[in-house]
C-alpha cells in the first residue's frame, strides 16, 4: 500500500494507524502547497481532490477521506482491535467520534489556516473549537481514550487535529483532560514514529 501524505496534516492520522497494526506500506510526499510529488508528478493526477491523505491499495484502488481510510485500515487487521465489529454499538460510537472530529474540529480548523479569512471571521472559529473542546474535556473525564482505556482509530484523528491548536491560537491548555490525552497519545510509539517519519519529530 502507498499513502500520499503531507508533514502534520490530517493523514498523520492514517500514518499513525498504519504504525499501530504494522502492516507494510510505502509513505509518499504529496504538497498541499504545490500539489507535486517528489519526482515532480502533479498530484492531481492521483488524487483530483488534491488534498492528502490518499490510500493506494495493492490492487491500484485509491481510497480518500480520512475517516473511510482509517475504518478500511483496522478492519482489514480486525483481530488488531482498533475498531469495533461492524454493525455493534461500539462501532457506531467510534463513527459518531469521526464524524464529528470531522465536521465540528477538522472543518473548524480550515478557516484558521486561510490567509484570506479575516480576524474577525477566524475570532468566530476560535470560539466554536474551544466550545467543542469544552464538550471534548467533559467527554473524556475518567478516561484514557474516546472510548475508555483502549486505544482506537478516532484517537489518531483527534490527536492529528489537535496538534494544529497551539499553531492558530486555540488555548486548549487549561482543559486538564484534553492535555492529558494528548500527553498519552504523544508517548505512543506508533505516534513518535509516524511524527519522525515526517520530520515533525527529531
Amino acid at each position: 500500500m502507498k499513502l500520499y501524505y503531507s508533514p502534520g496534516a490530517c493523514s498523520l492520522s492514517p500514518h499513525i494507524v498504519l504504525h499501530e497494526l504494522g502492516v507494510p506500506f510505502e509513505p509518499v510526499l504529496a504538497s498541499t502547497k504545490t500539489h507535486k510529488l517528489v519526482d515532480g508528478t502533479d498530484y492531481y493526477t492521483i488524487n483530483p481532490k488534491g488534498y492528502v491523505p490518499l490510500l493506494e491499495l495493492d490492487d491500484g484502488q485509491r481510497l480518500s477521506e480520512g475517516p473511510a481510510i482509517l475504518q478500511y485500515l483496522a478492519d482489514k487487521e480486525a483481530p488488531k482491535g482498533l475498531i469495533a465489529a461492524p454493525g455493534t454499538m461500539p462501532r457506531y460510537r467510534q463513527v459518531e467520534w469521526l464524524n464529528f472530529i470531522s465536521s465540528e474540529l477538522h472543518k473548524s480548523y480550515s478557516p484558521l489556516f486561510n490567509p484570506a479569512m479575516p480576524e474577525e471571521g477566524k475570532a468566530v472559529f476560535r470560539k466554536r473549537l474551544r466550545g467543542r473542546y469544552e464538550y471534548l474535556d467533559q467527554q473524556l473525564e475518567g478516561k484514557s481514550f474516546l472510548m475508555g482505556d483502549k486505544f482506537s482509530v478516532p484517537d489518531a484523528y483527534l490527536f492529528t487535529v489537535s496538534n494544529w491548536a497551539k499553531h492558530v491560537g486555540v488555548d486548549v491548555t487549561d482543559l486538564k483532560n484534553v492535555q492529558a490525552f494528548m500527553t498519552r497519545m504523544a508517548a505512543r510509539p506508533a505516534v513518535q514514529a509516524a511524527m519522525k517519519a515526517e520530520g515533525l519529530l527529531k
